[in-house]
């Protein structure tokens, strides 16, 4: 088994890599000067079983293509078997056709890294569960469930605690993350006019008192968040914390966040932090290394990856 990375999330690589313990794997990746993404392997990949990690974040495009190029690489170079590993899917808000005349850019974007020569895909908690089979090729979707709710568990008395689902469509998500926390649930019933914005509009279930814990797979303009703290709070609840998989964290989400009610925004580092997220006062990262490393052997060594998450 070896384990390379490209240049979207090297943290994370190198953190999966101490978790395993192995070297990473020694590759270059750079540009030449039209920008054109040139990679060379500096070690024998003959044979092995490579893991790619490589999130498809900002610049979603640029990493893309390290990403296909890599795999290309290796499968030119005779790997016995090529895991995409990828934290953060990109494109995957555009899993089916909203309205007329509109691409279904997570089915391309399967196709391109089947099409590149992975033999297996490995992410994390995919924003909609049914690209899992845009694939030709097995891929496993693993849960952040079990790293946020260690992490709720450490910070707050679960006898207060109340999980809140920011809007109608993420209610199986907030119902796990609740069964597995032994909390009550409650839904926060928004319109959204125009895609960016968000009006919240209700709130179904009562807040009173309680710790209240927002749970979603990500976090873009922060818009929809900071509207349901302020929503909740105004319902009674003693306090809002958001936990997000996923820190897209566009444009001026940081400012946003750091300025609006919530008690913290909790991430986990799929994305790689940017200067910004670090220095915030109320967002906090903790890291997903050992849960996708365990995935990782358990894949290698061809052992159960469900059972992770039993």
């Amino acid at each position: 088994m070896k384990v390379f990375a490209g240049n979207s999330n090297r943290l994370l690589a190198e953190a999966i890599c101490n978790y395993l313990k192995v070297p990473m794997g020694k590759a270059t990746v750079r540009r030449f000067a039209d920008q054109e993404i040139f990679v060379e392997l500096q070690e024998n990949v003959r044979g092995e079983d490579i893991f790619v990690v490589q999130s498809t974040s900002f610049p979603a495009n640029d990493h893309l293509m390290e990403l296909l190029i890599m795999i290309d690489a290796f499968r030119r170079s005779s790997a016995r078997r090529i895991t995409a590993v990828l934290p953060y899917f990109g494109y995957a808000r555009q899993d089916r056709r909203a309205s007329g005349r509109t691409p279904i850019s997570a089915k391309l974007v399967s196709n391109l890294i089947t099409e590149a020569g992975a033999d297996r895909v490995l992410t994390l908690d995919l924003h909609a569960g049914q690209i899992q089979g845009f694939f030709d090729i097995p891929t496993d979707n693993l849960f952040a469930a079990p790293i946020l709710a260690r992490d709720i568990k450490d910070h707050y008395d679960l006898q207060n605690v109340m999980v809140v689902s920011p809007d109608v469509g993420g209610v199986v998500r907030a119902r796990a993350l609740a069964k597995r926390l032994d909390c009550l649930l409650a839904i926060v019933d928004k319109r959204r006019d125009r895609p960016g914005e968000s009006e919240v509009m209700n709130i179904i279930g009562d807040v009173t008192g309680k710790d209240c814990i927002l749970i979603d797979d990500i976090v873009d303009s922060g818009g929809t968040l900071c509207n349901a703290a302020e929503a909740l709070l105004k319902n009674g609840a003693t306090s809002v914390t958001a936990y997000i998989t996923h820190g897209v964290l566009s444009g001026g989400a940081v400012a946003r966040v750091s300025s609006s009610k919530l008690k913290e925004l909790v991430i986990t580092d799929t994305i790689q932090p940017t200067t910004a997220v670090q220095s915030a006062h109320n967002i906090r990262v903790i890291t997903s290394a050992p849960l996708l490393g365990e995935a990782i052997s358990r894949t290698s060594m061809e052992a159960s990856v469900s059972s992770l998450f039993d």
